[in-house]
């Protein structure tokens, strides 16, 4: 793994697409545009990779090809859905390919969200199989293939996360020459597990035309070469080098774990913004235990809220004295499993409070309103614990957003061993197993008894790792890896003239 200077991409990086076309495509668009009392208004990169990339894209002039969602998008593009972005300062092309509802309904939510999502993070029991869903999931893309192949020439194409698993195969058939990658942001499951998921084969065979597939941690390489062997059996499988060659492509396949973007993320911590909580007098002089999670059944929500019962079962000295704090986001309310989510966390904590609170005390305090960054970052710094308990994770960047934001290193983070981030983290996080009720209860226990020696020396290495693999290094990783792949691509070209 290597480490580009702090903040920068390395000079090779930099240099190379300076001179070479960057094209990302993503489902998620880095500029939305909407109306706004009859004007059209722009919001911008929230957060996470989408606004890490963004200067990288200013720099290279390169196209970004997303989906476009709303009439305000295509109302400021041009008739190929075209528009230079950022808006005060236009520097590269936002691509927008323009999905109709049976579209989204069959491509985003059935495909990509009830089959492939589930399946990959091992939740067989509600994942749904639909061929339907998935001939839509395979027009959509061959749209944005097709987005592709109109712009590229001999250029670096980077494919974003599973909405794509069939792409990379409908590009390199037109576009022989294009180096193709891939971060596959989501788990890697074993092949008994994947074959579950109609066509398999088709999918690993697709992401097999890229130059370079990356996972976040070395299990998933593991997993999808294991997939490979079993799936393809024409492909051979070099698992020393990582390495798969199949139809006259070789595919690179690597382990780079995404990182966040310490330095920001502490500059906001450090603004010190209390969010403007109901229950803001509630916490003074408590502990506060955390949790941030977009509501998705992979993330363990309910499990951690029966294992904070069993805690206040076991501990009642800790009864008005540690408050539990949910921090949630709703997510894909349109699939029933995500619905019936909800009904289980509402459920849960209400009955938990019910069980404890008392006239100046609260055990779960929930918070649902959308919180701006600088006060999210307060929240992580002046937590005590952070509980992040995902049933399976592919990364898992609220561990590494909670270390970065703990200026005072104070906090402890308790995190599942199912999360991509343990394989980082795990030697000074207090490693729990989600699924172990009176596990997770005692282990909150033990973070709350650990001296404050040791939880300074516990979140000073955190801190260490989180801010030196950071969001910058990360992409430093990729690009890099991706130009090995564009030199190997120009030798092999170079020998066969």
């Amino acid at each position: 793994m290597t480490r580009s200077q702090q903040g920068t991409l390395s000079e090779r990086v930099t240099d190379a697409l300076s001179d070479r076309d960057l094209t990302v495509v993503s489902n998620r668009q880095p500029y939305a545009h909407d109306y706004d009392d009859g004007e059209i208004s722009v919001s911008r990169p929230a957060g996470g990779l989408t606004a890490g990339l963004d200067p990288v894209m200013q720099r290279t002039e390169g196209t970004w090809i997303a989906w476009g969602d709303g009439d305000a998008d295509f109302e400021v593009a041009d008739e190929d859905g075209r528009v230079r972005v950022p808006p005060d300062d236009p520097s590269y092309t936002l691509s927008r390919v323009r999905l109709s509802e049976e579209d989204v309904e069959g491509y985003y939510y059935g495909y990509s969200n009830r089959a492939l999502w589930p399946i990959c993070h091992g939740m067989i029991g509600t994942a749904r199989c639909d061929g339907r869903d998935f001939e839509r999931y395979r027009a959509v893309n061959r749209r944005f293939a097709d987005a592709v192949v109109e712009q590229i020439d001999e250029g670096l194409v980077w494919f974003q996360d599973y909405h794509f698993g069939l792409a990379p195969r409908m590009v390199r058939e037109s576009a022989e020459d294009a180096v193709l990658a891939q971060f596959w942001h989501i788990p890697w499951p074993t092949w008994d597990t994947f074959r579950i998921c109609p066509p398999a084969e088709t999918i690993v065979s697709s992401l097999l035309a890229n130059d370079l597939l990356v996972f976040h941690t070395r299990k998933y390489v593991h997993n999808f070469l294991e997939c490979v062997a079993e799936a393809v059996p024409e492909a051979t499988v070099d698992r020393v080098s990582g390495t798969v060659r199949h139809r006259g492509n070789a595919t690179t396949v690597v382990a780079f774990p995404l990182g966040v973007d310490a330095a920001r993320i502490g500059e906001l911590a450090e603004r010190d913004a209390w969010p403007d909580l109901e229950a803001r007098h509630e916490l003074e002089d408590r502990t506060i235990a955390l949790g941030v999670d977009r509501l998705d059944y992979t993330k363990g929500i309910p499990e951690r809220i029966y294992a904070l019962e069993r805690f206040f079962e076991d501990h009642p000295d800790q009864r008005g004295e540690l408050t539990y704090v949910q921090k949630g986001t709703g997510s894909r309310e349109e699939i029933a499993a995500y619905q019936h989510l909800q009904e289980r966390v509402d459920r849960a904590i209400d009955r938990v409070n019910g069980r404890f609170e008392t006239d100046d005390w609260q055990p779960i305090v929930r918070v649902e309103e959308h919180l701006p960054k600088e006060e999210l970052y307060a929240l992580y710094r002046h937590s005590d614990l952070a509980l992040v308990t995902p049933l399976r994770d592919g990364m898992n960047l609220v561990a590494k957003e909670f270390v970065a934001a703990q200026l005072d290193r104070r906090g402890v983070l308790l995190l599942s061993e199912f999360a991509g981030a343990h394989e980082e983290l795990g030697d000074d996080a207090v490693t729990i197993n989600p699924y172990d009720t009176q596990g997770v209860a005692d282990a909150i226990d033990r973070a709350v008894s650990l001296s404050e020696e040791e939880r300074r020396e516990r979140m000073t290495n955190l801190r260490e790792r989180v801010e030196t693999y950071d969001l910058v290094a990360w992409m430093d990783d990729v690009l890099s890896a991706a130009l090995d792949c564009r030199e190997h691509r120009d030798r092999i070209t170079s020998e066969n003239v």
